[in-house]
């Protein structure tokens, strides 16, 4: 067997087309975009770059068959930000041959090494948390959009390895042709009675005050996780130009207190509906067949990407006012009947508990695992999020040495 690195038109065409050999049989597997993925790997268009580097690997036999291939990449901004520097490895394929996959894991660890970093994440992206991100162990089916998909055989690769559980992110569906819990929507009318609270959805014209506002509402809302880096707004800029062909304005929502922001839920239409149909291409015929589809409202399901309220104005009811804004626009558009909520990790309890507030039922889990290098340091799962974000707040405010 033998690693080569990415470099040139042949291998990027070899590392992106290498998923045909693993999932030809697999009816749920939907091929991301060829362009998204180049896309990581491009410094012209990934803003992380900026702040970090990566690398990829095909692998071939002795018969030069492609039969695997993984990234290495280091986000300096979070790297040092954990208690030993921390590197990534993601976008593995491998045939199910465990010597293969570990030569591909130990080229990651090789590079990361020479690198200053003690320890490496995987499978992760090197971008935002929201696409790439964990490896599926439970639930699978069709995976929205940005959600990783892989044989269940890799978990085990993972664990033989040496990969540890860091943390868990759980994917619920939500069957909007049922009504929401009655608790729930008195929630939102308590919420929305408030005269001080507004509730707007996003709009293109307007498109860099929301960005500034969401900036500002995750800033604040994320603070407190253990390995929080403030987020990019280019990164989300790019994110959002790249989604125009599908984005609905109507399904992004924020609140306000008077006139700042204060909470925000972001909602895709799940594109994958439409991808499936296309092996990962876009060319002329694709984008006529894209348009086709989409107006003959093959998308029938939303994910949920991220949602986040400042810890000021928790308990406040502000999730249940977007919720209810938000299933007014839904009810416009009764061809959507599924909502994926993704995904929310084992650290975050309250979120957790609002998934299991409006009915949602279990989906999908993912791990994100962690390998640290030496033997003889001690391995420490993710940090809870308090529960109650606003109390910290406050304590923190006024006893800040604490």
């Amino acid at each position: 067997m033998r690693l080569i690195e990415v470099t040139d038109r042949k291998t990027r065409r070899q590392f992106l087309n290498m998923v045909d050999n693993i999932y030809a049989k697999d009816p749920h597997y939907v091929r991301p975009l060829d362009r998204e993925v180049n896309s990581v790997f491009d410094p012209l268009k990934n803003s992380f770059f900026q702040h970090g580097e990566a690398i990829r690997w095909i692998l071939t036999d002795n018969n030069n068959k492609v039969i695997g291939r993984v990234a290495a990449f280091i986000n300096k901004r979070k790297a040092y930000t954990f208690l030993q520097p921390t590197g990534g490895m993601g976008f593995f394929e491998c045939i199910d041959d465990r010597e293969a996959a570990f030569l591909l894991f130990d080229q990651c660890r090789d590079w990361l090494v020479a690198r200053g970093m003690k320890a490496m994440d995987g499978p992760v992206n090197f971008g935002e948390n929201d696409v790439n991100w964990g490896l599926l162990v439970e639930g699978f089916t069709q995976p929205g959009f940005g959600m990783n998909y892989n044989p269940p055989w890799y978990k085990d690769f993972f664990e033989t390895y040496g990969f540890k559980f860091y943390f868990e992110q759980v994917s619920n569906h939500l069957d909007l042709t049922k009504p929401f819990p009655e608790r729930f929507w008195k929630i939102a009318e308590w919420s929305m009675k408030k005269p001080e609270f507004s509730f707007h959805h996003f709009t293109y014209d307007q498109a860099d005050k929301f960005i500034r506002d969401m900036k500002e509402i995750y800033d604040d809302a994320w603070k407190f996780h253990e390995n929080f880096t403030p987020m990019d707004e280019s990164t989300l800029q790019r994110g959002l130009e790249k989604a125009k062909s599908f984005v609905d304005p109507e399904m992004i929502w924020f609140a306000y207190h008077e006139k700042e922001p204060v909470a925000f839920l972001i909602q895709f239409p799940d594109v994958n509906q439409i991808l499936k149909h296309l092996h990962g291409k876009i060319h002329l015929w694709n984008k006529i067949k894209f348009f086709y589809l989409k107006y003959k409202k093959t998308i029938t399901r939303t994910r949920i990407v991220i949602m986040g309220v400042k810890p000021k104005y928790q308990r406040y009811g502000l999730e249940s006012g977007i919720f209810w804004h938000l299933n007014e626009k839904m009810k416009k558009k009764p061809h959507i009947t599924e909502v994926e909520l993704s995904w929310v990790g084992d650290f975050n309890p309250k979120m957790r508990a609002l998934h299991e507030s409006v009915g949602a039922t279990f989906a999908k889990r993912h791990i994100t695992y962690r390998k640290i290098f030496a033997d003889n340091i001690e391995f420490q799962r993710s940090t809870i999020i308090p529960v109650d974000t606003k109390e910290k707040a406050i304590r923190m405010k006024e006893h800040p040495k604490s």
